[in-house]
């Protein structure tokens, strides 16, 4: 696990710029640094060391020297992948998966892609031609980012790496704005910085002569296959879990998991067989999973590592968060996430966690709606548009936003799990107009699924833009920000492959949500948890925001002169959530943080 940077362009003093680009992400990997440069690219690394810790140094060279690679992440089938390369003649100097990697691409070229088994983002610099390989895992566990401005081209873990550079030209990307406000995270490969791109999930991109090629090599597919009942999906869902779980386990180094009082990462706590669980909580025990995760735990017999979090400190750590975070996301339990990730590393170096189980299985709430539902959905779609249109300026009273969202095709309300301003509120709320919609972005995707039931395409739809942009990218930037490696075994390619062909109704079934995962479950958990829904680290944000301190900091920072928002309606949003008029927690949080990222970034750097 570690942090790499990198650019191509003529300038001299590359030395000193590859290590200042480096040290910015030192966090990533404080263990060791390497570098390499010529008159054309530089790279730059830093290690938290994880697998073969002697001989894991990067930048890694193959056999005559012509290919250079800095890589981020674990392939776990590497000890298989290096034993056939072996075979074919291969001289390795290491044990590490880096060098695996390399040797693979030189025998297979850019099909080495689809036989890694693990999260990863790496780069290859091929000396003899000056060009540039690199690609980005199949879910988007890793993040990679590139800049692009004329001559100009630069890619790393992180992008506050490119404050580094003195070509790098910082400014503010406004048309990110509007969509944030929606989705509560940058969406696509835009960025809030101009110019600098996120390579999307299962893509690679070629750079040569000045010219980039990004393509797509890897696409989740959530087609239900009816051939197998209940019960052969139980056992292939059984098996392949704990196959990932073996492979997330290799390691030179201790491995723990978090816990929450969820299934999710209860199962991976239970069969992963570490001897240390994390949990993160509060004092209110509405939103701690504490006293779950300590009662699991002691009957696992392993110890569980704890931290309430105080409204005090988790307000004090938000500007430190958003830097680490590079662009805003608007989730409170990233902060949550930030304390649990702190007090695991004062213990190892690598933990488990069960992000993804939701999107494969079918576990948000919101999967129920198409059945429950459906005998409203047997009105004629035109009676219920005109019912929602005529609902509309009531909406916010209870029923009358079932009445408006059943007025739509579900391309045109759902975006994800979070939606937070209305795309006509934006443009109450911004001091300009932005004529982008969600659509745009969205659309490409549901194009893709159009044959798929209502419940595989939200799946789809989360797997694409929920899961990458908010969850697993908090889960990168929060766990790297203290030196710690997360692995998520549910996001194993076998896996995933397989299981997101489970029939719809193996999903939601008996008014559970993740049916067929929550049997398996009951194998190995007791119901208690086998059965309960996810919390994922709640956050009482609702209540604080209403608290006299908060609420007058909040009140301070809305009123401030920006650019950005209408003082006077941002801060009606904060009067009514206190007075308890409407429960605006999510808008509001949405609006601070950004503003406090913001200061971060284009105030104080």
């Amino acid at each position: 696990m570690c942090g790499f940077v990198g650019f191509i362009d003529k300038s001299d003093n590359k030395a000193r710029t590859i290590k200042k680009m480096a040290d910015i992400i030192k966090h990533r990997g404080p263990d060791s640094d390497g570098y390499y440069f010529d008159e054309v690219c530089a790279l730059g690394f830093r290690r938290l060391s994880i697998i073969d810790l002697d001989g894991g140094k990067q930048p890694i060279y193959n056999e005559n020297g012509n290919l250079v690679i800095v890589f981020n992440g674990e392939i776990y089938n590497y000890r298989e992948l290096r034993r056939e390369l072996l075979k074919k003649g291969h001289k390795f100097l290491s044990e590490s998966d880096t060098e695996v990697i390399l040797h693979g691409y030189e025998e297979y070229g850019k099909e080495v892609l689809n036989k890694l088994r693990g999260m990863f983002a790496f780069v290859i610099y091929n000396r003899e031609d000056n060009s540039l390989f690199g690609a980005r895992d199949f879910f988007g566990i890793k993040p990679l980012y590139y800049y692009v401005n004329g001559e100009e081209f630069m890619f790393g873990s992180e992008i506050k790496s490119f404050l580094g550079h003195p070509r790098f030209k910082k400014e503010f990307n406004r048309d990110m704005l509007k969509e944030y406000l929606t989705f509560q995270y940058s969406i696509y490969e835009d960025t809030f910085f101009k110019n600098v791109y996120k390579l999307r999930p299962g893509h690679y991109f070629e750079y040569l002569d000045g010219k980039l090629n990004v393509c797509e090599y890897y696409s989740v597919n959530f087609k239900n296959d009816d051939s197998k009942d209940l019960e052969e999906w139980k056992k292939i869902i059984d098996a392949r879990l704990n196959e990932s779980i073996l492979y997330h386990k290799v390691s030179d180094v201790e491995v723990g998991s978090f816990l929450s009082s969820g299934v999710d990462s209860s199962i991976i706590a239970k069969l992963s067989n570490v001897d240390k669980t994390f949990t993160v909580g509060y004092s209110n025990k509405k939103y701690s999973e504490i006293e779950y995760a300590k009662e699991l735990s002691e009957l696992m017999g392993v110890k569980n590592v704890s931290k309430l979090i105080s409204k005090e400190e988790y307000f004090k750590v938000i500007p430190k968060v958003m830097y680490y975070m590079d662009e805003p996301l608007a989730d409170p339990s990233a902060v949550a996430l930030y304390f649990v990730t702190n007090i695991a590393s004062k213990h190892l170096k690598v933990t488990l966690s069960g992000e993804g189980a939701d999107e494969i299985f079918g576990g948000y709430n919101i999967y129920h709606e198409p059945y429950s539902v459906s005998w409203y959905n047997k009105i004629p779609y035109f009676i219920r548009k005109i019912v929602g249109i005529m609902a509309y300026p009531f909406r916010r009273y209870p029923g009358f936003n079932f009445l408006v969202r059943r007025s739509k095709k579900l391309e045109d309300r759902y975006i994800g799990n979070a939606f937070i301003f209305e795309p006509c509120e934006v443009d109450k709320f911004l001091k300009y107009k932005d004529i982008h919609t969600f659509k745009e972005y969205t659309g490409y995707y549901y194009d893709k699924v159009k044959e798929y039931d209502d419940v595989s395409k939200m799946q789809y739809i989360d797997f694409n833009f929920w899961l990458v942009g908010d969850i697993l990218l908090k889960a990168d930037k929060m766990s790297m920000a203290n030196s710690l490696e997360v692995r998520v075994p549910f996001l194993d390619k076998p896996l995933v492959d397989e299981v997101t062909s489970l029939p719809t109704k193996y999903k939601i079934m008996n008014n559970e949500t993740k049916y067929a995962f929550r049997e398996v479950c009951k194998k190995y958990l007791p119901l208690k948890w086998a059965n309960k829904k996810k919390l994922g680290f709640p956050v009482p944000i609702r209540e604080w925001i209403k608290e006299e301190d908060i609420y007058n900091n909040l009140y301070e920072l809305f009123k401030k002169e920006n650019e950005f928002f209408d003082n006077d309606k941002i801060i009606r949003l904060l009067e009514e959530h206190k007075n308890g008029k409407r429960d605006n927690s999510r808008k509001i949080w949405t609006i601070y943080v950004f503003l406090i990222w913001y200061q971060e970034y284009f105030v104080k750097r």
